[in-house]
């Protein structure tokens, strides 16, 4: 997971997984088209992004397509988001509950 709190650590290398979640399967030329840096620059990003496993890269032909891996971020809100918003959800619950319990007691 460092590997994951790094890569995502980078506004630069957010951007990219944007871009990727909007269009999905772009080339390395697509994804500089949208962004103000050199393609070295996004060559380095898009291998710590993959290091991380959240780009997945497949080759078509002689193109190189850059795929959105999401389950790195899934496995990070599972273990460290998820148990917050369902302390939350339990207590609006439990709210509820009580609220609609006093309303059939008047």
């Amino acid at each position: 997971m460092d590997a994951v709190f790094k890569a995502l650590a980078d506004p630069s290398r957010r951007e990219l997984l944007d871009q990727l979640y909007r269009h999905n399967g772009q080339t390395l030329r697509e994804l500089c088209d949208h962004l103000d840096m050199t393609r070295q620059a996004v060559t380095k990003h898009l291998k710590m992004l993959e290091t991380a496993n959240l780009v997945v890269v497949v080759w078509h032909g002689r193109e190189k397509l850059h795929y959105l891996n999401p389950v790195p971020i899934q496995e990070i809100y599972d273990r460290w988001l998820s148990k917050y918003e369902r302390h939350q959800l339990d207590a609006l619950s439990q709210l509820k509950q009580k609220l609609e319990g006093n309303t059939q007691e008047t």
